[in-house]
C-alpha cells in the first residue's frame, strides 16, 4: 500500500536545499521555498505567500519579500522584472533561458536561449564590461488568446 506525500517531505527537501546553500533553515524559508518548487514558475510574492501560509500560519508581506530575496540572492530562486508586472518567482536552474509573455492575459512562460550560451547575444560594448546575463522579454499573444479571439 502506498501513501500520499506529507508535508514533512518536500519540508525537509526545502531544509536540505538550505543547509546546501549554506542558509540558516527557519519554517518561512522552508515554506517558500516549498511554494516555489511545487508551483509551476513565475509567480508574484502575494501567490507565493498565500501558499507558504498554509504551511506556516500567517507570514508578513514584509517577511514574504525579505525571505525571497533571500533565497534569491542564495542563488535557490529566480527573481524576473518584466515591465507592467510585478516581480515573478521561479526556481533557479542557471539556464539562463528568456520569457514570453501574452499582452491579453498576461500569462508567462519559459522560452530557452535566443542564440547559444549564456548570455545568448552580442552586445556592442568596450571589453572592459563584463556580461553575465541577458534577459530578453517576448511580448505576443498566446495560444489560447488567439483561439478566444477568433470568430467561430
Amino acid at each position: 500500500m502506498t501513501t500520499s506525500p506529507t508535508v514533512e517531505e518536500p519540508m525537509a527537501l526545502a531544509a536540505a536545499r538550505l543547509r546546501t546553500a549554506g542558509m540558516r533553515v527557519t519554517a518561512q524559508r522552508m515554506a517558500m521555498l516549498m511554494a516555489v518548487y511545487e508551483s509551476a514558475g513565475h509567480l508574484d510574492a502575494d501567490t507565493l505567500r498565500e501558499r507558504a501560509q498554509r504551511v506556516t500560519g500567517r507570514l508578513s508581506l514584509q517577511a514574504t519579500y525579505n525571505v525571497l530575496r533571500a533565497l534569491t540572492d542564495a542563488g535557490l530562486v529566480r527573481c524576473t522584472q518584466i515591465a507592467g508586472h510585478p516581480a515573478r518567482y521561479e526556481v533557479e536552474r542557471h539556464d539562463n533561458h528568456h520569457h514570453f509573455v501574452c499582452r491579453d492575459c498576461g500569462t508567462i512562460r519559459d522560452v530557452e536561449c535566443t542564440v547559444g550560451a549564456a548570455p545568448c547575444m552580442e552586445a556592442q560594448l568596450p571589453e572592459e564590461y563584463d556580461i553575465q546575463e541577458a534577459a530578453v522579454t517576448f511580448w505576443g499573444v498566446c495560444p489560447d488568446c488567439r483561439a478566444a479571439a477568433q470568430p467561430s
